[in-house]
């Protein structure tokens, strides 16, 4: 039997998957996986209280030297903010608190509804990256799930294909990202509004060769607040969650940051995505609250159709 060869472990709240091209480099590949993973929680997770990033909202006002991993995070997210024009923004943590995700997913259960909290915007953060300084206002939440997640789907790409010098494919809970030689005929990748058994029960399959991969949905991570039915992902601009237009969006784009802020973004904005997404050249496939079937941008077999 030939590669690929993968290996699958929980974290972040999500499957994390590797698959590689040679079958000697997946045990280092699932190590260097693992730790980097490690890391990332240890850095970004707002529901650790030892995590770096609640020690920089107990910090709040104050100027704090944050460490490479927190720094680069920071940037993407920020970065994320700029070119979705803050509809993907880092400081919706106090929304997401008030929908009641407070703590992680697996522990929510359903609760009292409480006012929504549009987000402060990205502006109020003020990160000098050559320093490595933040300063994060007094009530300004950071919640950097949006992008974190892809970024170390990119670097732990490109590092083991570094480190092993073989085709390599990371996979974090639907966000993607290739480095290394590709198999002959490329990654094949299934799509479905629920990675944990899209292989299973495909909507449709896609060939990927380079950069990234992201969905974003609101089929999964929904629960119950206030007796109604709420997703994780939360429009800045009013602090509820988004309305389930799309009921998944997948892009493809040059990094998976890149993929899962237009994903994001476009859940955000409902129709109005696929003129964003099209003026972008980003191609995209977009999956309606009632199955609807539209792709944007060259798409693989771009057109549209309506699912039966």
């Amino acid at each position: 039997m030939t590669g690929p060869y993968s290996a699958a472990f929980p974290a972040l709240g999500t499957t994390a998957r590797v698959l590689v091209t040679e079958e000697a480099a997946l045990g280092p590949a699932t190590a260097l996986l693992r730790t980097r993973l490690a890391e990332l929680d240890r850095a970004c997770s707002r529901f650790r209280t030892d995590s770096e990033i609640s020690a920089l909202h107990r910090a709040a006002g104050r100027e704090v030297e944050v460490s490479p991993l927190l720094a680069d995070a920071l940037s993407a997210a920020l970065r994320a903010s700029w070119l979705s024009g803050g509809l993907v923004d880092p400081t919706v943590g106090g929304s997401m608190a008030a929908l009641g995700y407070d703590r992680d997913f697996a522990e929510i259960t359903d609760g009292p509804a409480a006012a929504p909290i549009p987000a402060p915007g990205s502006h109020w953060v003020l990160f000098e990256p050559a320093r490595r300084t933040v300063v994060v206002p007094r009530g300004v939440m950071l919640d950097l799930g949006a992008t974190a997640k892809a970024l170390a789907a990119d670097q732990a790409a490109t590092e083991i294909a570094g480190r092993t010098g073989c085709g390599v494919l990371v996979n974090l809970g639907g966000d993607l990202a290739v480095a290394g030689p590709a198999p002959a005929g490329g990654w094949q990748v299934a799509i479905g509004d629920d990675h944990r058994d899209a292989v299973a029960h495909a909507d449709t399959t896609i060939t990927l060769t380079s950069g990234g991969l992201a969905t974003s949905g609101v089929a999964r991570r929904t629960w119950r607040r206030g007796g109604r039915a709420v997703h994780h992902i939360v429009d800045p601009r009013t602090g509820e969650s988004a309305d389930p237009c799309w009921r998944t969006v997948s892009v493809a784009a040059k990094s998976c940051v890149d993929a899962n802020t237009a994903s994001t973004a476009s859940v955000v904005l409902g129709v109005a995505a696929l003129d964003w997404l099209g003026s972008r050249g980003l191609p995209a496939r977009l999956v309606s609250s009632r199955g609807a079937i539209r792709t944007t941008a060259g798409w693989p077999g771009d057109r549209r159709e309506r699912a039966s």
